[in-house]
């Protein structure tokens, strides 16, 4: 492995990649930490550790998920707090009106040019969900997070329309330079820039989520039976290696599809006979999108929820009980916050996640382009004509694998629900250590290394998958 990275590393082209995206992921975290100068640090770390331990903890579950997902800071009020997540959002967006709205899928099909229109249009939309995001997050801050710090966050001197606008302004412009950042990484560096913005914000939280579940469990002594045994301990590192076998079992694996060349004369006037060859479709095409699309969407009910919950209060008498309407409001707050959740918040998530599989492979895979494309090469899966016959049966694969794909993805995504209330730990940490968070580490450092043995094979060098590969 050492003389790999040294080849890696001798690379000039390969080590400038290399050294420019970590030097940009270490200006992200530099950003990280850089406060808002209008906002009360320790009143803000106060009101968050009030929402974490009321009895409601919904909503301090919610800003650990988005933190998770988005590669923000909301432990802090910082110029990066909204982190990424306004410019997924926007890329979602997108995503879906391309298949509904016919200018766009034109600009879809316009190749290259198409695309960067596409971008563009994308980069506006951040802006304008950032600012949408910054003054809500501001409107939290100086309410107090409904009153759990007693007020207002800012800074006596700071807590005025102007110094809120200027905060909001603030995190906008760190959302639109982290967006820019994720774009200098894919152009002059190495990777994915969004997806490793995302992960080295989670690589960075776990071991704090660590240290909320072993510093309990030295303090009180690791024994069997209480909230910190030693079973805990063992089930959860077996979790965790567990997943991450899984996770790269799935994302390695393909379905071979038979190939089969036809005979063709060569310039020699030599009869050559076909070769037999394999395509391989991937049986996790959408990757880990599904889990961070679906993540997305589900924030939504909560805060909606939540806000007509504190928009409806009925005039009660004494000793009435309140209505049919403010009780439903009160369960779906609780059912999509975090503390209450249960079957409406999983099936909702699983059901997502299945939608998204399907719709994110329906936009990257398109049957019809294979087939003409194997057609024109004199190519064909035996026993099917080339054509239309061709694409139907392409088709009909990548349903059902896709189906496989969708299944793995929603049992890893419902695990840290299951894990915590099973084993009574932190959301957070379960989270980190057996579900999503872990799977987005692994398949983003998985696209990271295929992307370096790219470089590698380009300059006949052996790739650092070459004997997992060769296994395989």
């Amino acid at each position: 492995m050492f003389a790999k990275l040294r080849t890696v590393w001798g690379i000039p082209e390969l080590r400038k990649k290399i050294l420019l995206t970590l030097i940009l992921l270490g200006v992200y975290r530099m950003g990280y930490f850089i406060f808002l100068p209008t906002v009360d640090q320790e009143a803000l770390g106060q009101s968050l550790q009030n929402l974490k331990s009321s009895a409601d903890s919904g909503a301090g579950q919610v800003l650990q998920i988005v933190a998770l997902f988005s590669g923000s800071n909301y432990g802090n009020a910082t110029i990066f707090g909204l982190g990424i997540m306004p410019y997924i959002s926007a890329s979602i967006i997108f995503q879906l009106l391309g298949s509904v709205y016919p200018p766009l899928a034109e600009l879809q099909k316009e190749g290259e040019a198409g695309r960067k229109k596409i971008n563009e249009y994308t980069r506006y939309a951040t802006v304008v969900i950032c600012i949408l995001q910054s003054f809500f997050w501001v409107k939290m801050l100086r309410d107090g997070f409904g009153g759990a710090s007693g007020g207002s966050v800012f800074l006596s001197d700071y807590d005025t329309t102007f110094w809120h606008i200027v905060a909001a302004f603030t995190m906008t412009t760190g959302t639109v330079f982290l967006m820019w950042i994720g774009e200098q990484i894919d152009e002059y560096g190495i990777g994915n820039g969004i997806s490793l913005l995302i992960m080295a914000s989670i690589l960075a939280q776990m071991p704090l989520a660590a240290m909320q579940f072993i510093k309990p469990a030295l303090d009180k002594g690791v024994r069997l039976g209480t909230d910190t045994g030693i079973e805990k301990l063992l089930l959860l590192a077996v979790l965790f290696v567990g997943v991450i076998i899984a996770v790269v079992a799935m994302t390695q694996a393909v379905r071979r599809i038979p190939i089969q060349s036809a005979k063709h004369v060569s310039a020699g006037r030599r009869m050559t006979a076909g070769n037999r060859q394999f395509l391989p479709l991937r049986v996790n095409q959408a990757g880990v999108m599904p889990i961070i699309f679906a993540s997305s969407l589900l924030l939504f009910p909560y805060f909606i929820f939540s806000w007509l919950n504190g928009l409806y209060v009925p005039e009660l008498a004494p000793g009435e009980e309140p209505g049919l309407f403010k009780g439903f409001l009160e369960t779906m707050t609780a059912a999509f916050g975090g503390s209450g959740r249960g079957l409406i918040y999983n099936f909702s998530y699983v059901g997502l996640i299945f939608f998204f599989c399907y719709f994110w492979t329906a936009i990257t895979f398109n049957p019809r382009d294979i087939s003409d494309n194997l057609k024109d090469y004199g190519s064909f899966i035996p026993g099917y004509r080339p054509g239309i016959r061709t694409s139907t049966y392409l088709e009909h694969v990548m349903v059902c694998i896709t189906y496989v794909g969708a299944g793995f993805l929603a049992i890893v995504a419902v695990i840290p629900t299951v894990v915590a209330t099973w084993m009574n730990i932190p959301f957070v940490v379960a989270s980190f250590y057996g579900g999503t968070g872990l799977l987005i580490v692994v398949s983003v450092a998985l696209d990271l290394v295929q992307k370096i043995d790219s470089h590698l094979v380009m300059r006949n060098q052996a790739g650092l998958l070459e004997k997992e590969q060769a296994v395989g």
